[in-house]
């Protein structure tokens, strides 16, 4: 664990800076420039990130303040978990403010502009609502289940993020009590946006507003008295402890059942429920709701005005039929020689091959596992495989390889948050076909991306690997930015075939040649490349210099040891997409770093190190953030990138792209705030997706007024003492 700590106002505190995270994403939804239903898109993404962020990060804080477990962690810039949760719960009320702002005062009314409309049930003609009767006679009524609570019906248990209406009921006739709760779980199997018409997709009710209109069929004899809708987020980052045994399947399983049982940390209600409602299942599901003295006021219940749930919104965007609505499509690169018939062990052979995703097809990285099963020189197949497609032809293909007769190995990591059950799913196809499965470890997750093919070629057996920085998934690699890299180099091949002995033998002591790994070495290293970059610019040597592109950059040696490179002198760029825990531009400490951050129409989730310039430059690309979880926790692969034409082409090529952009940069400031880059005199316009693309900027559009300007947290001080460096302090926990 790392001992270094700082004053409060030299770093910013990881959760905050997370919320800073999504509220970019949610910038995406208030500009106007982007296409309507992208922007309806991004309202979906914020609202997924912070379910997430609240299942995993705010559950742990809410473990550590009410749960008993001693001692707190404090925060690096001296928050408890306490106060950490009061400051998560401001920020996050004016963020979800400004989304419902953004949704029916701009998205909605824009809809209706472009012929798509949300109805409300009193809006509708008769013969509309001769058309949604049908719709609820034939595929509601028979599915959702009507339940009352009282006595000899118990509260049910509500399941994580479920869509439920309440109602307050009166009976009218028949037996049953005088009045009484109930509720009525929205199933998943039905379509939350509900057309019309069914020939028209033009026209939708929501499905809450059309069961809640009919919920007098449902309760027969009971007059509704009042009703709303409420949603439910548990902690479902339940830990699997760490334990000896040969079924690690099962142990995971388990885990997958603890999350149904686990306990509630938000509940999101509608304005409409009342607040006899909202407290009852406040008492059932134990939440805060501001009162007790030992929660300091912390508040676990949010009231929603508008429909509640926007991922919801995923699915509107896949029923409307609008090209022109949306971000012009693209077709990804095929980099020359490597399409459908190329022999592409010949071109790995021949030279180191880079691919740049989306921008170039991942169809090379699908057709080497492909080629390899069929391949009669093929010997053997290792990968890992941490998340991939629901129809994954990787996985079609390494069963395929088994059957074939092939030695293959997948290490299949079955702690991949949230696709615990899919990956649980493939790793029992896959043994059933001969495939040969291990899980890694219990107490780190295997998070590296590697591939590796072993080939009879004559009287040789020679070794081709591929590296990435993203997940083999073929529908992500069309969404997420990432690097692969081909290569036949000898000492990669070494160092690949030593860290899958590791992974399935945990055998050890290898000299690493060219591969640098986590938890073994890649934390010194990083730090180490760091400090080179600081003695050259401290030894007056030209060209010091460090340019990194991450989604988060959070490990406390690291951000120390950068402070010093920039106290050195040297220049540095961080492209950091999320978390970014430094703090740049503070005199005499990071005045020489400069950070930002780009969100846009793919998720930026390569990583990039170069370090330093000219004949010395070395560049890597990596599966790891600069994270302790990654560094400590994680088996994970920083390799470098030597090829010259290789190199230059991600110096020269791509990391300018992102430095030059000023249309989707948002710069962070020493304050905490974003601002977004700008075109100054003269500039020429970059979108560095765009140009990345291919594809021409879209027409100038005005973009919107934030809808709510919030200032940063007003810091002690933003200027540190002349002597200011990390200030030492007791251990404790990263």
């Amino acid at each position: 664990m790392s001992e270094t700590t700082f004053l409060p106002e030299q770093v910013f505190n990881r959760e905050l800076s997370w919320l800073e995270f999504n509220a970019r994403v949610l910038e995406e939804a208030q500009d106007e420039s982007n296409p309507l239903l992208e922007r309806a898109k991004f309202l979906a993404i914020f609202s997924s990130n912070l379910d997430e962020f609240f299942m995993v990060r705010v559950a742990g804080l809410r473990e550590q303040s009410f749960g008993g477990i001693a001692p707190q962690d404090v925060a690096a810039d001296g928050l408890d978990p306490i106060a950490q949760m009061l400051h998560i719960s401001h920020r996050t009320r004016q963020l979800v403010a400004e989304q419902y702002a953004c949704w029916n005062e701009s998205v909605v009314p824009s809809l209706a502009r472009e012929g798509i409309h949300i109805r409300r049930p009193s809006e509708l003609t008769p013969a509309q609502h001769k058309s949604l009767d049908k719709f609820f006679t034939q595929r509601v009524f028979p599915v959702v289940t009507p339940m009352a609570i009282d006595p000899s019906h118990p509260t049910p248990r509500f399941h994580n993020r479920g869509l439920y209406i309440a109602a307050n009921l009166k009976r009218r006739e028949g037996i049953g009590p005088a009045s009484m709760f109930a509720v009525v779980q929205l199933p998943q199997v039905l379509p939350r946006f509900v057309p019309i018409d069914q020939d028209s997709v033009t026209d939708f009710v929501l499905l809450e507003e059309l069961v809640a209109h009919r919920l007098s069929d449902l309760f027969g004899g009971y007059e509704i008295v009042d009703h709303g809708t409420f949603r439910i987020t548990r902690d479902m980052d339940v830990d699997l402890l760490e334990q000896e045994g040969d079924d690690v399947l099962r142990a995971i399983e388990a885990r997958l059942r603890a999350r149904q049982r686990s306990e509630a940390v938000r509940l999101e209600v509608s304005t409409s429920l009342s607040r006899t409602l909202r407290n009852m299942l406040i008492g059932k599901e134990h939440i805060h709701n501001g009162g007790a003295v030992e929660s300091r006021g912390y508040d676990e219940v949010y009231v929603i005005d508008g429909m509640l749930d926007m991922t919801g919104l995923f699915e509107l965007v896949k029923q409307v039929n609008r090209d022109d609505l949306f971000d012009p499509p693209f077709t990804p690169r095929m980099p020359e020689g490597l399409g459908s018939g190329n022999d592409l062990f010949a071109r790995i052979a021949e030279r180191d091959i880079l691919l740049h995703h989306p921008f170039d097809s991942f169809r090379p990285v699908v057709s080497f596992v492909q080629q390899a099963a069929r391949d009669p020189n093929v010997l053997a197949i290792k990968q890992t495989l941490y998340r991939t497609s629901g129809d994954s032809p990787i996985i079609q293909a390494l069963i395929e390889a088994a059957e074939n007769g092939k030695q293959v190995t997948a290490l299949v990591e079955l702690q991949a948050r949230f696709d615990e059950a899919n990956n649980i799913s493939w790793a029992r196809q896959m043994e059933r076909a001969g495939v040969h499965v291990v899980y890694g470890f219990m107490a780190m997750k295997t998070h590296s991306k590697l591939a590796m093919v072993v080939r009879q070629e004559g009287k040789k057996v020679r070794r081709y690997v591929h590296l990435g920085t993203g997940n083999y998934n073929p529908t992500t690699a069309l969404l997420y930015t990432d690097i692969g890299l081909f290569t036949a180099d000898r000492d990669i091949a070494d160092d690949a075939t030593a860290l899958f002995n590791f992974l399935t033998g945990y055998s050890q002591n290898q000299a690493w040649k060219k591969l640098i790994v986590s938890p073994l070495d890649l934390h010194d290293r990083t730090i180490e490349l760091i400090d080179e970059q600081a003695e050259r610019a401290a030894n007056e040597k030209k060209g010091a210099r460090i340019i990194a592109k991450l989604n988060s950059l959070v490990d406390p040696d690291t951000i120390a040891a950068l402070y010093r490179a920039s106290q050195a002198g040297v220049e540095i760029d961080l492209i950091i997409r999320g978390i970014c825990c430094l703090r740049p531009g503070l005199p005499g400490l990071s005045e020489n770093i400069r950070v930002r951050s780009i969100v846009d129409r793919f998720l930026e989730h390569s990583r990039i190190a170069i370090f330093g310039t000219g004949d010395s430059q070395k560049v890597y690309a990596s599966s790891a953030d600069w994270m302790p979880r990654n560094f400590e926790r994680r088996v994970e692969v920083m390799f470098p990138i030597e090829h010259p034409d290789l190199k230059r082409r991600i110096v020269d090529e791509i990391i300018p792209v992102y430095l030059a952009d000023n249309q989707r940069a948002r710069l962070l400031r020493a304050d905490g705030t974003y601002e977004k880059s700008t075109c100054h005199g003269g500039e020429t316009p970059c979108r560095s997706q765009l140009t990345l693309v291919g594809l021409p900027l879209p027409a100038a559009t005005p973009l919107s007024p934030k809808l709510v300007e919030t200032p940063a947290k007003e810091l002690k001080s933003t200027k540190p003492r002349k002597d200011a460096k990390p200030k030492s302090r007791p251990k404790k926990r990263a």
